[in-house]
């Protein structure tokens, strides 16, 4: 099966976008680009751990809601939420309504915090673990990477939930720490001169 599909306009795209037609838009302007502003890194990984069990789709659909229903995953906002917050999120139709994963963002908040108050910003922290060139090869369309399997431990060691090595692989692929558009894709071309633009948190 070709890793590439004509879009709708025409141009190769990398296939799994074709699954829905939300997909493109998200594909051509958000996954792969790279990101340093924390709130978006921070979000995304809460999304990624409500992704677990379920589809990226599921998400992608909810994802206003959820960003409503944590103040836009503001750090700070996030991490000083109680027991009402998690009740009134448990009744939040327009979301995920796993009580685990709901206490897992306001609990990696408050690690994210802690993260921040010692290294500056979560995204100096994240972008230590981008790949070299040959790494991010060697893992092109795989579902896990030695760089996915080191952030995650290194999260996980800090408390964080809900960050395992599969989650951040995805979550590394969204936020531009490597480009895993397949070869081909038109898209591919842009995310990297936007990598090879982007500078690099803390450098």
């Amino acid at each position: 099966m070709k890793p590439v599909v004509e879009g709708p306009d025409g141009r190769l795209r990398c296939r799994w976008c074709a699954a829905a037609p939300e997909f493109v838009p998200y594909h051509d302007t958000e996954w792969g680009f790279p990101v340093s502003d924390d709130t978006r890194l921070f979000e995304k990984l809460s999304l990624e751990g409500f992704q677990a069990g379920l589809s990226w789709r599921t998400i992608l659909n909810k994802r206003e809601h959820f960003r409503d229903a944590f103040h836009g995953f503001d750090i700070e906002r996030v991490a000083r939420f109680g027991a009402r917050d998690v009740a009134r999120l448990l009744r939040n139709e327009g979301i995920v309504r796993h009580r685990g994963k709901v206490e897992a963002v306001i609990h990696n908040a408050r690690c994210a915090r802690e993260l921040i108050a010692r290294e500056g910003t979560l995204a100096r922290f994240v972008w230590r673990f981008e790949p070299s060139a040959r790494e991010a090869a060697a893992s092109e369309g795989a579902s896990v990477s030695l760089a996915s399997v080191a952030l995650s431990k290194a999260l996980k060691q800090q408390g964080w939930r809900f960050v395992g090595p599969t989650t951040v692989h995805a979550f590394m692929q969204a936020m531009g720490l490597v480009n895993d558009h397949a070869r081909g894709c038109a898209i591919r071309p842009l995310a990297e001169r936007a990598r090879q633009a982007f500078a690099r948190p803390g450098r």
